[in-house]
């Protein structure tokens, strides 16, 4: 879809009225608007307000800068072209100047006189703002017209690319831009349900990642803060003297899963397990106690919230690897 933007041409008007000429010419030939404020009548607004209102709905700025400063605001800070320019960068229009060389303010002069070219009312004013246009990037110098057609066409290729320039789209083309804006009516509508359902399922994983008040991390953080001294028949099976309480559910997972006992028989180690181990997983709700019918001895498995524990200990294990 082909899209023509709107550059809003400034400069000071009288010594610079053929170089406009150019510069509107060569904007309508790469395919693009021109506005200025020759082409405006007075209104009810200020001047200023109308400026600022083209340029706010303007593509893109361009500067034309001669030999003149131009009129000042009715303030007296600066000129209208240099408040133009300066107004435009506030508001982040992309932007760009084509400034006069010597050389051409001289053949200026001797075509219609110093006192229409050169600056006399405000020169340090004037001398200022062309230094901070040729410090800039964003200015060339031009010598002639050609120049200045040039310029414009390099620097219109530039800003064409962004695609954050809304411009003005031909009649032939309202049906796509219709149909564009359906397809992306529907692509929020789907963006807005999936947005919906991601936080009903993180609120579930909220819900379901708690543990009598305790989440998930705050409960591995407690459970490996705790460090149990082990008997001698564990040290020989795991080779330290001490572990942690979560190390310990880990590492006898499966036993602890299906239960241990004090029954008659129980090795040291398990016995160990079910006196040491167990009931202090049972504070955290991580063990039960449970009596099987007809059985006389105690015992102890993983409840329901040890094993979910677990179950998310080996998910986030497989996540982080």
């Amino acid at each position: 879809m082909e899209k023509k933007l709107q550059i809003f041409v400034s400069s000071t008007f009288t010594d610079l009225i053929s170089e406009r000429q150019t510069a509107v010419k060569a904007i309508l030939n790469a395919g693009h608007i021109p506005a200025g404020m020759e082409l405006f009548t007075a209104g009810d607004e200020s001047q200023q307000d109308i400026i600022k209102r083209w340029i706010e709905e303007s593509d893109a700025y361009m500067l034309i800068l001669g030999g003149r400063y131009g009129s000042l605001l009715p303030d007296g800070s600066k000129s209208y072209t240099h408040w133009e320019y300066d107004y435009a960068g506030e508001i982040g229009k992309p932007r760009f100047a084509v400034v006069l060389s010597d050389k051409s303010l001289q053949s200026k002069i001797e075509e219609i006189g110093f006192k229409d070219v050169q600056e006399h009312t405000h020169p340090q004013k004037y001398k200022d703002f062309r230094d901070s246009l040729l410090s800039s990037r964003l200015v060339n110098v031009i010598n002639d017209s050609k120049d200045i057609e040039l310029s414009i066409f390099k620097s219109l290729r530039e800003i064409e690319r962004r695609e954050d320039l809304s411009g003005w789209v031909s009649g032939k083309d309202v049906s796509s831009v219709v149909k564009y804006a359906e397809e992306n009516m529907e692509l929020r509508k789907e963006n807005d349900k999936l947005k919906y359902e991601l936080q009903k399922l993180k609120d579930k994983i909220k819900i379901d990642d708690n543990f009598n008040g305790l989440s998930y991390t705050e409960l591995r953080e407690l459970l490996i803060r705790e460090n149990v001294k082990l008997n001698s028949e564990l040290f020989k099976i795991i080779g330290r003297e001490e572990l942690n309480l979560l190390s310990l559910f880990i590492t006898f997972e499966d036993l602890l899963s299906t239960g241990v006992s004090n029954s008659v028989g129980t090795t040291r180690d398990k016995l160990f397990i079910f006196s040491h181990v167990a009931p202090k997983l049972m504070r955290y709700g991580l063990m039960e106690a449970y009596k099987a019918p007809g059985i006389k001895y105690d015992q102890f498995r993983t409840s329901k919230d040890g094993l979910k524990f677990l179950a998310l200990y080996h998910s986030k294990k497989v996540e982080k690897n």
